[in-house]
């Protein structure tokens, strides 16, 4: 199984042999370190967990500092689903992994919008434009029904938009620089800029 952790730099646009345009979003991935094995037999199942990226050691408390030992301050910790028969503590999972035409699977977290109504939210078209109603183009309507005495739940409403982790599926690597160690994955890809992007192969 292919897999590394990354940051999400920006999106631009590469072209192919025919000279068409294709979308990229560029996210670096200099190479991640695996910082502990879990094994089916002191942690109930299977997984590598790798480490990313550099902070402040101050901002790292004891527990952590005792898991990463000398291998670095690491940003940021995820685990991955693979064959722990061959990894080891201390190994480098490289992006040299990867090759351009593969098919990827990338997780981050999205873009935080703060308070949104239910328009932008959910997609509500609003209330009419005519026939007397003044102030009521970006409202819910109504949220009731005429024997209900309560809202009911999952009711689709405004509240805190983005920040959720997101997934998509089949996008493909169109292009590889091992020389500064960027991924270019066309389409979107989830995030804002220095977003940590999981990548993982399909």
């Amino acid at each position: 199984m292919k897999f590394i952790l990354g940051r999400k730099l920006n999106m631009s646009q590469i072209y192919d042999a025919s000279g068409a345009a294709i979308p990229v979003t560029l996210v670096s991935a200099p190479g991640n370190i695996v910082t502990a094995i879990k094994t089916k037999g002191n942690d109930g199942y299977e997984a590598v967990q790798v480490g990313e990226g550099s902070r402040n050691p101050r901002k790292i408390n004891k527990a952590q500092k005792g898991v990463f030992k000398d291998m670095g301050n690491f940003a940021a910790l995820c685990e991955f689903p693979a064959d722990v028969s061959t990894a080891k503590v201390g190994d480098k999972v490289e992006l040299s992994q990867f090759k351009a035409g593969d098919m990827v699977m990338v997780s981050a977290i999205s873009k935080g919008k703060g308070f949104q109504g239910v328009v932008k939210r959910h997609g509500f078209h609003g209330g009419p434009r005519s026939h007397g109603q003044k102030h009521s183009e970006r409202e819910p309507g109504s949220i009731g029904g005429g024997l209900r005495n309560r809202v009911p739940v999952g009711m689709r409403m405004a509240g805190r938009m983005g920040s959720d982790r997101v997934t998509v599926k089949n996008l493909k690597i169109a292009h590889i620089d091992p020389e500064e160690n960027i991924l270019y994955i066309s389409g979107a890809v989830p995030g804002k800029r220095g977003t940590m992007v999981e990548v993982v192969g399909q």
